[in-house]
């Protein structure tokens, strides 16, 4: 499979840019900071406190604080606007969200999506569908998520 990453690109592309087994990989990644896990944990009213106390994130599972998985998520998505959902008339679904591998606050995360389909619309002529599959690691290149997504794309003309 052929890997493309793109930097000077326009924002977002039409359903004709998009081809089977394409892969993408999506640049820059973003360092979790604690402050992005802090908000994040309180504007969702996440309150754990793995998510918010060293202390107690210290006598649990994994000796430190977790980030929360849905900002993994969220920030995983916001990774893929640019190539994948910039053009996008609507994110149609999202599905098989897996958590692979804890994160940490100081990790950098990077995402990298395969283009699994590509078909029209069956009841509009000036859209499609992709179906994604986004993979995300961290900087030691450990797979910390993954998930599907359907988005519909409009077409050039």
């Amino acid at each position: 499979m052929q890997s493309e990453l793109i930097h000077d690109s326009d924002f977002g592309r039409y359903l004709e840019d998009f081809k089977e087994g394409m892969v993408i990989r999506h640049w820059p990644g973003k360092t979790i900071t604690e402050s992005d896990n802090n908000l994040f944990s309180l504007l969702t009213m996440n309150h754990h406190p793995v998510h918010l106390d060293q202390h107690y994130a210290s006598e649990a599972t994994h000796g430190q604080v977790l980030v929360v998985g849905t900002l993994v998520f969220s920030l995983a998505v916001g990774l893929t606007v640019r190539e994948i959902s910039g053009r996008a008339i609507a994110n149609l679904n999202y599905s098989e969200v897996l958590h692979h591998s804890p994160v940490f606050i100081g990790d950098t995360i990077y995402a990298e999506s395969q283009i699994l389909s590509v078909r029209s619309s069956r009841s509009k002529p000036d859209r499609g569908v992709i179906k994604v599959k986004t993979t995300v690691t961290n900087q030691k290149g450990e797979k910390v998520l993954s998930f599907l997504r359907e988005v519909l794309i409009p077409k050039k003309n």
